[in-house]
Formats: C-alpha cells, sequence, structure tokens
C-alpha cells in the first residue's frame, strides 16, 4: 500500500516534467490584419505657382450632365467589302483572294477586248448597210455578238468587284470598316443605326466616331453572335488590318446622368483604373480615383468617385502623374 501511494504522488510530476514544466503556447492565426492608410492619402501634391504655371494646369469645377448610355465592346478592323462581296480580314487568305484577284483582273481584261471587237465589227456591219453594201443580216448578227460581249464584260467586272480592293492596296485605304460581333439576345437593346465610337484598345482618350453601314450579313452561329459594320475614317493611316479595337454601342432609350468631366482630365493606369487630379486646397492636388459611366462630346459621365463643385485638372494631368512618380520635374 505504501508504495502505491507513492506512484500516485508521483504521477503529476512525472507528466509535468514531460510536458517541459511549462503551459503550451496559444497557436499562431493564421491571418494578420493590419490597417493601411487610404490609398487617397497616399498622392498628395504640393505644387509651388511657378511649378504649377511650368506643367500648364488648368482646373475646371464639375457639375452634372447626360450621355447616352454605351456598351463597351471589341471589334476589328476589316477592309470594306466590294459591291456584294465579304469584307476582308484576319480570317481571310490574302495568298488565295490575290491569286482570284488576278484571275479576275485577266478575265476582264479579255471581256473587254472581245467588246472592242465587237463593237468595231457591229460599226462596219452597219456602215456597209447604209451604203447598201452589206447584209441586214450580218448586221444583226453584230448587234447580237456585241450585245453578248457587253454582258459578258459586265458581268466580269461585276466579279472582280466582289473581290474588293487589290491585295496590295489594302493598307492604302482611306476608309476602313469595324466588325463588331454582338450577341444576338443583345440586339435589341442598342441603339441600332446610330455611330458607334472606337478606340485603340487601352486609349479611351482616342476615341473616333465611325458611322453604321449595311453589309453583307455574317454571323457566327458557334458563339451566338452577328456582325454589326461601321465606317471609320482611316486617312491618318492610325489603324491596320486585323487590329483589334474597343467599340462602344449605344443603347436603346438609355441615358446616364452624373457629374460630368473632360475626358482630359480622366488618366488611365496600367490595371485599366481610372483617376482624376482634385484640387484640394490653395497649390494642393490629390489624385482620386473614379468610375466612368458614358462619354459623349468629349465630357465623360461618372458613377461614382468625386463630389459636386469639386476642381479637377483639365489641363496638365498627365504632367502631375509623371511627377508624382518621378518621371517629370
Amino acid at each position: 500500500m505504501p508504495n502505491r501511494f507513492a506512484l500516485v504522488a508521483l504521477a503529476p510530476a512525472i507528466i509535468l516534467t514531460a510536458c517541459g514544466g511549462e503551459p503550451a503556447a496559444p497557436a499562431k492565426p493564421p491571418v494578420h490584419s493590419e490597417a493601411i492608410a487610404h490609398e487617397t492619402e497616399l498622392v498628395r501634391l504640393k505644387l509651388t505657382p511657378e511649378a504649377q504655371k511650368r506643367l500648364g494646369i488648368v482646373t475646371e469645377r464639375i457639375g452634372t450632365g447626360t450621355a447616352s448610355a454605351m456598351r463597351m465592346t471589341s471589334g476589328e478592323i476589316v477592309v470594306p467589302a466590294g459591291v456584294g462581296g465579304a469584307p476582308i480580314n484576319s480570317a481571310s487568305n490574302l495568298q488565295q483572294l490575290a491569286a482570284q484577284q488576278v484571275a479576275a483582273d485577266g478575265e476582264l481584261a479579255r471581256a473587254r477586248a472581245q467588246l472592242a471587237l465587237a463593237r468595231v465589227a457591229y460599226d462596219r456591219a452597219s456602215a456597209l448597210v447604209d451604203e447598201e453594201a452589206g447584209s441586214i443580216r450580218a448586221r444583226d448578227e453584230a448587234t447580237a455578238a456585241l450585245g453578248a460581249a457587253k454582258a459578258a464584260a459586265d458581268a466580269a467586272a461585276a466579279q472582280r468587284r466582289l473581290l474588293g480592293p487589290a491585295v496590295a492596296s489594302i493598307g492604302n485605304q482611306r476608309y476602313v470598316w469595324v466588325r463588331v460581333p454582338v450577341f444576338g439576345s443583345d440586339l435589341a437593346g442598342l441603339q441600332q443605326g446610330q455611330s458607334a465610337l472606337v478606340s485603340p484598345l487601352g486609349q479611351d482618350s482616342a476615341k473616333r466616331s465611325a458611322r453604321p453601314v449595311d453589309a453583307p450579313p455574317s454571323a457566327n452561329a458557334m458563339a451566338g453572335t452577328v456582325d454589326l459594320y461601321f465606317a471609320l475614317d482611316n486617312r491618318d493611316r492610325a489603324y491596320r488590318v486585323g487590329q483589334r479595337v474597343s467599340v462602344a454601342l449605344p443603347l436603346a432609350g438609355r441615358r446616364s446622368e452624373g457629374l460630368s468631366v473632360p475626358t482630359s482630365a480622366i488618366l488611365r493606369d496600367i490595371y485599366g483604373g481610372e483617376w482624376v487630379y482634385a484640387k484640394t486646397e490653395a497649390d494642393t492636388y490629390v489624385r482620386q480615383r473614379i468610375e466612368v459611366a458614358a462619354t459623349e462630346g468629349g465630357r465623360a459621365i461618372l458613377s461614382r468617385g468625386l463630389r459636386p463643385g469639386t476642381l479637377v485638372v483639365t489641363a496638365g494631368a498627365a504632367e502631375l502623374f509623371g511627377t508624382e512618380f518621378g518621371v517629370a520635374h
């Protein structure tokens, strides 16, 4: 009995010794949250009057406005179709098309040569009949041959037009088309017959108006889309065939209302974020995030980001952006 009581008394000591004699530390949490400063407090610029003049800073107090609601999508620059033909796009086999154009040019030249020969034969037969030295039958046969030659020449010319402009001149088109695939279920919500706004990807400030055109119907049954076409002025060669572009399509019966700022005031970072510089106090500018709901006539309607009456930088915003990140001085 004494030995048994001794073992019971020693048991807690053995357990404490095995555990190191101290209670276990609490487990480390898997996530550590730490508050940081708001993004607007990280970008406050104070400029001297001389620096503001050197950067060409111009501000405007913003108010409210309205603009047509737009749906953003993408499109492709294509070569306008010939009369009744199909546009030339990035999926076209240019080598095969060039061979077809050469063959069509040769056929057109042959048909025109035959037309010229038939016209000479007709003139000769008519002259002989007028001088009572030829038969009326010969003149009638020449007339029929002339009509057949003219029909063949017209058909050859029409076939050549279907193939579009020469492949060698594709890059020199004064006007190009923009092919915009749209889901069939979305067509009813678009304001069809109205111009679209086209810009290079990532360069929304360089938008151009493109008017709708009647084009041969085309669609993609697998994707469930139909193609809309718009004509775009490209006399400055700013766009190339096959280039992907951003397209803003007007929505039917919908207008966005909100704060209105000039599009020249809007900056976009590499992640697509939209910003403006607001003048918060004398000689002090703060970069503030915004969201654009619609653009029209050189102005943008904001869905959030600013308050009415805020002074925003409309000229010199890019210079402020460079100054903030040490690019410009």
